[in-house]
Formats: structure tokens, sequence, C-alpha cells
């Protein structure tokens, strides 16, 4: 897959795609209800398959709220739509230039001079523009006028509720990752390099690869079966592991992270990439009355986890 971010300046070999337009925040059901529409129209139009995006996420450029709302980076977007065969990937700059088009100068300097796109699919719910002033009827008014084409997908459902990235986010703040995992289609994952930390967990019998988590959407912090892939270096592979995410009580406040310890493992995972999938919550983060004690419970939770990863595939 081939990631484009200087959408003005842009080769024209990579010009010409069938485009899911959206923020994909997430990858989930609806996102590849909406990509199956485009791979269709890419097959049709004999184009290359495309997701145009944005980078940062307009929810962050306009928002002043501090919380942390992305269910995943860019990173790990991008390997999820590799994954489902996605060929141009234009993560387009997100900034006030861009902010203050209308819909009609949106479509026709985005999708139509510089990208060139030959057709584009968005979700019924779509909005573009200065002001989100712009719809679906307005997109495919456009298209007619400019020369692409327009399908509009219709909102995926599971049990009569609408899926979305705000009712994933939901589900994992209240600690449930196999529902959060029904509106996906797959696990939710957090991808990111593993960092150098305390070492306490060294020290404890359980050593761990730290990972930060700013920037995105907490999970309820607790302890979790995880899945671990290892996505480059000397240990690239899967393995199973129970991780506990949030700001370890038992040595005072400190900034949210996700600690994994990767059962039957040896080996220096400094600097790898990990992409940890979120199976079971276990329990909440709690403050012991010993370290004895939270060894204890460590042991408890790792057997746990082995039981519930082992009919895991």
């Amino acid at each position: 897959m081939r990631i484009i971010r200087d959408t003005v300046f842009i080769d024209p070999a990579d010009r010409g795609a069938a485009a899911a337009i959206g923020n994909f925040d997430g990858v989930h059901i609806g996102h590849q209800a909406v990509i199956d529409l485009t791979r269709k129209a890419a097959k049709e139009a004999d184009a290359p398959l495309g997701i145009m995006t944005f980078e940062p996420h307009p929810r962050s450029y306009f928002s002043r709220d501090p919380n942390p709302f992305r269910l995943m980076n860019a990173e790990a977007r991008a390997n999820r739509l590799a994954k489902l065969g996605v060929e141009k990937l234009y993560e387009v700059p997100f900034n006030a230039a861009l902010a203050a088009l209308t819909p009609r100068a949106f479509a026709q300097t985005v999708i139509a001079d510089q990208l060139g796109l030959k057709h584009v699919v968005v979700g019924a719910d779509f909005c573009f523009g200065r002001d989100r002033a712009g719809t679906v009827a307005d997109l495919q008014k456009f298209g007619a006028e400019m020369g692409f084409g327009v399908t509009v997908a219709p909102i995926v459902a599971i049990d009569r509720a609408n899926v979305s990235s705000t009712a994933i986010r939901q589900a994992l703040s209240d600690g449930k990752p196999r529902d959060a995992a029904a509106m996906l289609g797959h696990w939710h994952r957090i991808v990111g390099e593993v960092i150098r930390g305390d070492q306490r967990g060294r020290d404890l019998g359980y050593p761990t690869a730290n990972m930060s988590i700013t920037g995105l959407h907490p999970p309820k912090f607790g302890v979790y079966a995880v899945k671990v892939d290892v996505l480059d270096g000397p240990h690239k592979g899967t393995y199973n592991g129970a991780a506990s995410i949030g700001v370890r009580p038992m040595f005072g406040e400190n900034v949210p992270n996700c600690e994994t310890f990767i059962f039957d493992f040896k080996g220096d995972l400094y600097g790898s990439t990990l992409s940890v999938a979120l199976v079971d919550f276990l329990r909440p983060e709690l403050k012991f009355d010993s370290l004895e004690a939270l060894i204890t419970q460590m042991d408890a939770d790792c057997v746990t986890a082995r039981e519930i990863l082992a009919d895991v595939r």
C-alpha cells in the first residue's frame, strides 16, 4: 500500500483511484462495508482501491477537549487498511486552509483537481466542507458536474444499534472488549513502540513491554487477556499475554500506559513495534497492601488469561 501525504504536489501516478472518504477511526465493520463498495467501484472503473482520510483527525483540530478519543493512531489505521487490500491511502493534511473550503471548493480542489478521483464512496451520514455544510446529495451533484462517480453506503447496525466509533469507545470504557470487537470486526489493538519503563515488573518476576497510550482513547483501566503481535525485529511473531492498562496505583499516580507481560518469552523488545489486542477484561486496577499481594494477584491473572486465550485464535 502506498501512503500519499502530499496531496498538492502529487505524483500523477497516484491520481485516479476510486476512494472511500472518511476518518476510518477503528476501521470497524461499517468502514469495511464502505471499503467493500469501493473495491467494487474500483474494479468497475479499472482504478486502484483508495482511501481518503485526514491527518490530524478533524475532531482534534477543532475540539478543545483534552480527553483523547482516537481508537487507533495513523500507523495502526494504515496497517489495518493495508490488510484489507487498500492500494492508495491519501492522508490529506487537515489545516486551516482545508477547513475553510466550501463544500463545492472541497469537491473541486481536493477530489477533482488534486487527487483526480474517478469514484468516491461515503457513508450516508457523510458531511464535508466548511461548517460541515455539504451533504451526500451535494456530493452527488458535484460529482455529476466534475466528472467523478459517487456511491452512498448505508449505515451498518448490529441488533438495531448503529455501529460507530462512539459506540466502540463506550464499549472499551465499560471494559467490554468483545463488544467492541463485534463492532470492529477485529480485536481492538494498541499499536506502538516498546519504550523503557521503571523496570519494576522485572523485579517482580513479570518483565513487561511498556507502550504509551497518549493520544488514544483509554480503555477501562485494569488487566486484560491479550494477543500480542511483534511486528518487527528478531522476535517477530504472535504471542499470548496479560496486559495492565492504567496509572499503576501501587507506585503513585503515573501517566497512563500499557504494560504487557508476554507468556513464555525471553528477549529484548526495546524499540520494536507491538500490536496488543484486547481480548477480555479480567479485573480493574487495584492498589494492594503489599508487593506480595500484588504478585499473588498477578499469578492468578496470568492463569486466567492463559485459560481464556487457549480458545482464541
